[in-house]
């Protein structure tokens, strides 16, 4: 098999790409080659693989070029995030829709040259969902509520996925989309997500720093680990279509928790002296953005392929403690 993930030196992408190394096969195929595509370079144990191509540059210019590649199957994550599209709305609309229309139609074209149609997943997002006057938002959105974003990022998600859909209606593509809920805990730097926060005022005090939380400690959001993402990219991946029951996009598992649960939670598993580092410093323009998200998921139809949450919020701390064991230093400052 021949697979294609762009975004692929992202935190999701990177995790999913060694995960797919690792396993080797995918739908009981063996994974022959994999094409990894980001405007940087991924990384060297990666790039060392022999099953490896990389290839670096915008994917907008890339897509082109893949008409002659005939991938068996896609993971399309490459997305600019939810702050960067509020604060730049050309760079949104180049790189969410410009960029996964011309990548479709790059798909529609090896079709009709005679390529099998590649079976592609598409990173969507919780951020599809907003309230709406008409259709308020229920305590917990479901597959089935109304999607009615109220965030240009959330607008270029629910805009794909209509596309994926029809792209897949024709033939030209066998697609199918997992709403992602906020990954945490992300190592690293902040990025431009308005969701960013919801690592930071994990990671940081973790790692002796102060943290500032821009919300109200009772706002609540559906969280996943790391682990449970890609595992539910995978089990998307793998899905036959008769399970997926008719509609293409799904909502991955996640654990429902007010931010308030999730300081209590770092102070159950690492101590009151880490939790004492997050400060709550109100941001009018991320309380807005994330006011205007769920507050809370459920995922009937993940759940028939097999897919769960993580038990509690406890156990993303520890996964991503775990995660850090070989770097000592991105934990410095925990009591126990």
């Amino acid at each position: 098999m021949k697979l294609l993930i762009t975004g692929a030196s992202g935190f999701i992408g990177r995790r999913l790409s060694q995960a797919l190394l690792a396993k080797g096969t995918i739908g009981s195929k063996r994974i022959d080659r994999l094409v990894l595509v980001d405007q940087v370079e991924p990384d060297l144990t990666l790039a060392a693989d022999p099953r490896v191509e990389s290839r670096v540059g915008a994917l907008l210019s890339q897509c082109a070029s893949f008409t002659g590649d005939r991938f068996d199957g896609v993971f399309h994550l490459a997305s600019a995030v939810s702050g960067e599209c509020e604060d730049d709305f050309e760079l949104g609309l180049r790189s969410n829709l410009d960029t996964t229309r011309a990548l479709l139609d790059a798909l529609r074209i090896a079709t009709a040259a005679g390529a099998q149609p590649a079976r592609l997943v598409f990173a969507s997002s919780v951020a599809v969902f907003g309230p709406d006057p008409s259709a308020p938002l229920p305590a917990l959105v479901g597959d089935t509520t109304l999607p009615a974003p109220q965030t240009s990022y959330g607008t270029h998600k629910l805009i794909c996925e209509s596309l994926i859909a029809d792209y897949t209606r024709k033939g030209y593509i066998d697609g199918r989309a997992a709403r992602l809920m906020t990954v945490t805990v992300r190592p690293g730097k902040p990025n431009g997500a308005a969701s960013s926060f919801f690592s930071g005022i994990i990671r940081e005090p973790l790692a002796g720093v102060e943290a500032i939380c821009p919300v109200d400690p009772s706002t609540s959001h559906p969280l996943t680990s790391p682990a449970r993402t890609i595992e539910g990219l995978i089990a998307v991946y793998e899905a036959s279509r008769e399970q997926f029951v008719g509609r293409l996009a799904l909502n991955l598992p996640a654990v429902n928790a007010r931010v308030s649960d999730m300081l209590d939670a770092l102070e159950r598993v690492a101590g009151k002296a880490v939790r004492d580092r997050v400060r709550f410093v109100p941001d009018a323009r991320v309380a807005g953005i994330v006011a205007n998200w769920p507050a809370g998921t459920t995922a009937e139809r993940a759940a028939h392929l097999g897919l769960h949450a993580d038990a509690d919020f406890d156990c993303i701390i520890r996964q991503y403690i775990a995660d850090c064991s070989a770097s000592p230093e991105a934990l410095k400052g925990m009591t126990r």
